[in-house]
């Protein structure tokens, strides 16, 4: 059993290449876009803010599966061949438009949650919008928007299982293929591993974000 287990944990190694990339380029994309989707939300500008809303309502009431081979099978169809994207750039596209769709919730809130007298007193102190967003309120966001936003990075990393439609390489492909081709469950439980220790590694990062923005209080 122990040998046919370091048999298979190389072998599914291999597939966090494009685990642990996907989630990391969708991390990376979606926080900002999340951010500017919000910024939008609140603006003044009724037709973006319709716009964004529709958006985010989209991307909140389809399954990312759906949104996935949408964009990888349908799109060229409906655009006759015009857009047409290999599969990694078509789940990097779907995830960090899925992804960004929610943060944009998460920090509206976030942002709403600041007492408009925080802005006044910057604007005294003679603060530019942008510095007060960005010495002010954007700390305190991140602040109280680190519980969801680390839900959301954990969910990210479980979604990155999806890809599996795209035939992609991920974990979750490869293991299936050791277990059909050898009739052993065993590598479900490796592969249950890796996501368990990567999932560890991510709540303890927040959780020291947490304590670190703790700092920047009402």
């Amino acid at each position: 059993m122990l040998d046919y287990l370091l048999q298979i944990i190389p072998t599914i190694a291999d597939g966090l290449k494009v685990t642990v990339s996907l989630f990391c380029i969708v991390w990376i994309l979606s926080i900002p876009g999340g951010i500017l989707m919000a910024m939008l939300r609140l603006s003044k500008l009724p037709l973006v803010d319709k716009f964004v809303d529709a958006f985010v309502y989209l991307m909140r009431g389809t399954p990312l599966m759906l949104q996935i081979l949408f964009v990888y099978y349908a799109l060229p169809i409906i655009t006759d061949g015009a857009i047409q994207m290999d599969d990694a750039t078509a789940a990097v596209l779907t995830f960090v438009l899925n992804y960004a769709a929610y943060l944009c919730e998460i920090f509206r809130g976030g942002i709403q949650s600041i007492s408009r007298g925080q802005y006044e007193g910057a604007k005294v102190l003679g603060f530019t919008y942008a510095q007060t967003m960005r010495k002010i309120i954007l700390p305190q966001m991140f602040k109280r928007v680190l519980p969801p936003l680390a839900n959301e990075t954990i969910n990210l990393l479980k979604d990155t299982s999806l890809v599996y439609v795209l035939a992609m390489n991920d974990i979750l492909r490869i293991t299936k293929s050791i277990v059909q081709r050898d009739f052993d469950i065993s590598a479900f439980l490796v592969a249950a591993l890796f996501y368990l220790i990567f999932t560890f590694i991510l709540t303890n990062i927040f959780s020291y974000l947490e304590r670190r923005f703790a700092v920047y209080e009402d």
